[in-house]
């Protein structure tokens, strides 16, 4: 049999369950050594350094205030600890609106500076990955037209989707690689009085949870130990650009990614295994548009029931918009035809929030979730019959007229 792939190892406790053809507690005593000498590209970083030393960029520097992490190969990444500029992902806007509320009421409650910019475009990584409708000058002109703006605010730009955090990244790299490309985007940002910004870094918003995640924990107002959790990695997050992504010897031995993993051991939850968290959601963009019955069958025969079966966890936490909404909502058709399922699904920045003590209705929005989610918060000792009460209160005051809209103020009211 051929050496297997070091990165598809299992948990470091020993379990029955197999991944493939090969016992998982055969693959638990490997640890992956990181060494920068053998990462597949040389470091990007530097490339977009040197330009900006030939006045080709400005590069916008992380914060002063930042924590350093190591990726993949034992590199090191900073990761502001505040003054954020958030990217905002229309799925979420779209489809899950309390994943992006949950990340600004933890921002809030952590009394982190950030900007929610009026400004912001969606980076059109949906013409790049699904429908190949668009062209280079055009993709990469809207993200440096968006790090443009996160640059004159004086915030650093963080990324919530992980599709766009993925595609910004490939651009990262094209413009690095083509001069050509570069003039073309510089003119078209000259016509609306830009200057050409390139950060120093590219954050994917979970990776600031990630270093928050002890501050996080300080505030938890929940006993979370008997809550079983299974995590799903998304692949525009470890699997684009895989040198960026941030791992830790004390996660899996440093063969998966620590993001989440690491914060749902730090807020005292279970983190169970299952076989396939390799395996892409289902999501997978283009046949997600032309072929949705496959992209259901695989969210939920591929990755929801084999976490049913071989993990039973309370809940599926991933770190992405199309992660998020795939495993959530295929599960209605599964479930019509009697399948296993049954798992609610929501993001970490939720799940994080949720301990905290946020509201599961007027901040984390759970009510746009399709699986049952009210048999978790009842485990959790979230009264969500009281919540949801309260929630319809606020929809009545909307409805009379009597308010515009809910504050902050009305999301942590009491």
């Amino acid at each position: 049999m051929s050496s297997p792939d070091p990165n598809r190892g299992g948990p470091s406790a020993p379990s029955t369950l197999t991944a493939g053809t090969i016992p998982l507690e055969v693959v638990h005593a490997r640890s992956f050594t990181r060494n920068p000498d053998l990462a597949p590209i040389e470091d990007i970083r530097e490339e977009v350094l040197k330009l900006e030393a030939e006045g080709e960029w400005i590069v916008q520097r992380v914060p002063d205030d930042h924590t350093e992490v190591t990726t993949k190969y034992g590199r090191t990444k900073k990761i502001p600890n505040r003054h954020t500029w958030h990217h905002k992902s229309c799925g979420q806007c779209g489809h899950i609106p309390g994943y992006s509320t949950a990340i600004f009421w933890l921002n809030r409650e952590l009394g982190t500076e950030y900007n929610d910019p009026r400004d912001q475009t969606s980076c059109t990584a949906w013409n790049y990955y699904a429908s190949a409708t668009s062209n280079a000058p055009a993709q990469a002109a809207v993200a440096m037209r968006n790090f443009a703006a996160a640059y004159e605010t004086g915030f650093y730009p963080v990324i919530h989707c992980g599709t766009s955090y993925g595609h910004y990244k490939e651009v990262r790299e094209e413009l690095v690689r083509h001069p050509d490309l570069r003039a073309q985007v510089r003119d078209i940002l000259a016509k609306m009085n830009k200057p050409l910004v390139m950060p120093e870094e590219m954050i994917h918003y979970s990776e600031w949870i990630h270093v928050m995640r002890h501050e996080i924990r300080k505030r938890t107002v929940l006993d979370l130990s008997n809550i079983t959790c299974v995590v799903h990695p998304a692949c525009h997050y470890y699997k684009l650009v895989a040198e960026d992504a941030i791992y830790d010897q004390e996660i899996y031995g440093g063969q998966r990614t620590a993001i989440m993993s690491q914060l749902l051991e730090t807020l005292g939850a279970k983190v169970a295994d299952y076989s396939t968290w390799f395996d892409c959601c289902g999501f997978g963009f283009r046949h997600v548009l032309v072929q949705r019955d496959f992209t259901r069958s695989f969210a939920t025969l591929r990755k929801i029931e084999r976490m049913k079966e071989e993990a039973n966890p309370d809940v599926t936490i991933t770190h992405d918009t199309g992660c998020v909404t795939t495993l959530d909502k295929s599960q209605f058709a599964a479930k019509a035809h009697g399948r296993n399922v049954g798992i609610p699904v929501m993001s970490e920045a939720q799940f994080a929030a949720l301990a905290m003590g946020a509201h599961p209705y007027r901040v984390c929005q759970l009510h746009w979730h399709s699986t049952d989610y009210r048999p978790l918060l009842e485990k959790m000792g979230i009264d969500w019959e009281k919540a949801w009460a309260e929630f319809e209160s606020d929809l009545d005051r909307l409805r009379s007229g009597k308010t515009e809209f809910l504050t902050w103020d009305d999301a942590n009211a009491k």
